[in-house]
């Protein structure tokens, strides 16, 4: 059917496979965060599924440096004198709490002074290194005290026992914390099935996916999931893809459909033939992009980590100036313990965690939503955006024509169905877009289509077929002029830019049928959305100015970019953001690519091209233009959870260390060191549970209420 004269520009018969797909949650492993092993340089590190290591390793260390320190607590004279019972002072009894403070400071600090070691060795001090400090100045004192060296007030073997398992405890919750936002990539990979079914013959043999190849046939048996990226050859099923889109609903998919690996067949069995495998599968390619996303540092992080560095160093400042001033004072037994304590309470463990556990839980929420964050930068920018651009066609539109209208001629005794069902006749065996619109309303009316017979296309026209013995022929304009036949329908709405096809049955027109580039019925929810956000919207087009006027009327969009060569798509958003304004580019095709990189924040559409997607910041995996509220708000949440944070984690530390080094000691208020443990343990709770609050939000589009 090329005679057809309107054809829609941008509609591909197949976009490949566009399944982009979900981010679980971003990992973060700190030091200080984790378990720092031997030899580690004290940086973000890596580490797929470490927090389920650092959880079960922390667990059980903390029971048993627990037991430990059950007998040197209870053995120690100070603590049986401040709860009223006495302790002898001499024999083994005496030389438990140095044994088992000694075997507690080895073993159960160990990951403290792993990871101090290694803040040391990369040059950047930080929290570990705090730690490190305070529990060898506690154990280096007490023995000093033990052997007599020191004054037996410096024997500090319960408070060493206290701190470290309160520490230990504190590391525990926070890793467990952690490892509720599941690692991305275990997620991901944990997506595919053990094995996969392969087809050979009239035989069926189980092989790993690993051991799949491009070719074979697998079959996917109800309820199983895709064990690589493939074609459909047999069956039809509904497939759960909300591992790609992030919508509960299911898709029907049959012949000659793109499946991807990890989504299920849930109601029937098919054959797929498979099209990638390894690193060329759409799975391997969201690693690559989660892993992306989880090096790339935002200003918050950045910002966390130098005032991690910088607190610090007012910690060791302020531990200094505390042993000396109670030096001189004349109390060099408080001088020590009031150093131990500003060590450990000016600790920023709350403040390294402020912004990955933030990080972590919003991209868990984004990946429910069917967003993948590529660029942390681009998520932070979303929350200023003053302009959202869509792309029209494959974005607001489905880049496909359906059927909008039917108009039958006067004069002539047929019906609206009548002539869609003749125009249906004549193009059923057309591949054209426009050709499968009309045979696609046909099946939804459930018409009872005639066979047609006689097949033919001719270049400008149209096409024509023999049915029931008539001559029927479907085409534009033209194909009257060609006939010398006059439109007997008022064609008005050519203007608005539709496409009207006329259908003719023995040079007699019977009517006309008119469609246009099918509209997402999500399209005006969107944009009414970003208008409550006080976000304008502009739509981007290289159709003609009738075709976008028409769009932009049906949404209420604000700004009308039409008849823009895909070169120049790029210099309109430079234009819009000269004029002041933060501009975030949506698109799904080759041509956007320029016009997303431009803007302040690019979004691709998961539908679109692999050269789009590589140029945004933010890609939605689903084709829900809704999904760009979804980021605005979860930009906006996360930010004020990150400030939030911030704000505690730092304040505490300004606050509690003058505290810890006794400035109010004259007035009878003291903060013994394994309080001071105890407070920054709770500092660092409050900040991962204010964090959690971001789990209460449900960015899927369909939920969304802006």
């Amino acid at each position: 059917m090329t005679g057809h004269e309107n054809t829609h520009a941008g509609h591909d018969a197949m976009r490949g496979e566009r399944a982009l797909a979900v981010q679980e949650t971003a990992e973060h492993t700190m030091d200080g965060h984790g378990t720092p092993e031997p030899g580690s340089n004290g940086g973000h590190a890596g580490g797929h599924g470490g927090h389920a290591d650092h959880v079960e390793r922390f667990r059980w260390l903390f029971w048993l440096m627990l037991l430990l320190a059950v007998p040197v607590v209870a053995l120690s004279p100070m603590f049986a004198m401040l709860v009223g019972y006495e302790v002898p002072m001499d024999g083994v009894v005496s030389w438990v709490p140095p044994i088992l403070g000694t075997v507690l400071f080895v073993w159960g600090g160990s990951p403290f002074l792993t990871g101090a070691v290694g803040e040391l060795r990369a040059r950047r001090p930080g929290m570990m290194l705090l730690i490190g400090l305070a529990i060898t100045v506690a154990f280096t004192a007490s023995w000093g005290a033990t052997l007599g060296l020191l004054s037996h007030v410096l024997e500090f073997w319960w408070e060493l026992a206290l701190l470290i398992v309160i520490m230990l405890l504190g590391h525990w919750l926070e890793m467990r914390s952690l490892a509720q936002t599941t690692s991305a990539l275990d997620s991901l990979a944990a997506l595919l099935p053990d094995t996969a079914e392969v087809v050979r013959g009239d035989a069926v043999a189980k092989v790993a996916p690993s051991e799949l190849v491009v070719g074979d046939v697998v079959l996917v048996r109800p309820g199983g999931a895709m064990p690589a990226d493939g074609r459909i050859t047999d069956g039809e099923a509904e497939l759960d893809e909300s591992m790609v889109t992030g919508e509960s609903r299911t898709v029907r998919r049959g012949v000659g459909d793109q499946v991807t690996a990890g989504t299920v067949s849930t109601d029937s069995g098919l054959r797929v033939e498979v099209t990638a495998t390894g690193d060329n599968t759409t799975l391997a390619g969201i690693r690559r992009l989660v892993e992306q996303a989880q090096n790339s540092t935002s200003r918050a992080q950045r910002l966390a980590d130098r005032a991690a560095a910088w607190l610090f160093w007012y910690a060791l400042a302020a531990a200094t100036l505390t042993g000396l001033a109670w030096t001189l004072l004349g109390e060099p037994e408080q001088a020590v313990a009031r150093v131990i304590t500003v060590l450990v309470i000016a600790c920023p463990h709350a403040l390294g965690l402020a912004i990955p556990l933030v990080v972590a839980i919003a991209t868990e929420r984004s990946a429910r939503a069917g967003v993948l964050v590529k660029d942390r930068l681009a998520l932070e920018r979303m929350r200023t955006i003053t302009t959202v651009v869509f792309d029209k066609t494959g974005t607001l539109t489905k880049g496909q024509p359906a059927l909008v209208g039917i108009d039958v001629a006067t004069g002539v005794d047929v019906t609206e169905a009548d002539v869609l069902a003749l125009a249906a006749a004549a193009e059923a065996d057309s591949e054209h877009p426009l050709a499968r619109a009309i045979v696609r309303a046909a099946a939804e009316r459930q018409l009872a289509v005639p066979i047609a017979t006689g097949f033919s296309s001719a270049p400008a026209l149209g096409v024509t077929v023999d049915v029931n013995g008539s001559e029927v022929r479907v085409g534009g304009p033209r194909l009257l002029a060609e006939q010398a036949v006059a439109d007997p329908i008022d064609a008005s709405e050519s203007d608005r830019g539709l496409t009207r096809l006329f259908v003719l049955r023995d040079q007699t027109v019977l009517g006309a049928i008119t469609l246009a580039d099918e509209v997402r019925p999500e399209s005006a929810q969107a944009v009414a959305m970003l208008h409550r956000l006080g976000v304008k919207v502009a739509m981007i087009t290289g159709d003609a100015q009738s075709v976008a006027d028409r769009v932009a009327a049906e949404l209420g969009v604000d700004t009308v970019l039409a008849e823009v060569r895909p070169e120049d798509k790029a210099a309109r958003v430079a234009e819009l953001q000269a004029g002041g304004q933060r501009v975030a580019m949506v698109g799904d095709g080759v041509n956007d690519a320029p016009a997303l990189a431009q803007a302040d924040v690019g979004l691709a559409i998961g539908a679109g091209t692999d050269v789009a997607i590589a140029s945004a910041g933010v890609i939605l995996a689903g084709d829900d233009p809704r999904s760009v509220v979804s980021v605005i708000e979860l930009s906006k949440a996360s930010y004020r959870k990150m400030l939030q944070n911030l704000w505690w984690a730092a304040g505490y530390n300004l606050v509690s260390v003058p505290l810890a080094a006794g400035l109010l000691t004259p007035w009878g208020i003291s903060l013994p060191m394994e309080v001071g443990a105890i407070l920054m343990s709770v500092s660092t709770i409050m900040v991962a549970a204010n964090a959690q609050w971001l789990r209460r939000l449900d960015l899927r589009p369909e939920a969304m209420r802006v």
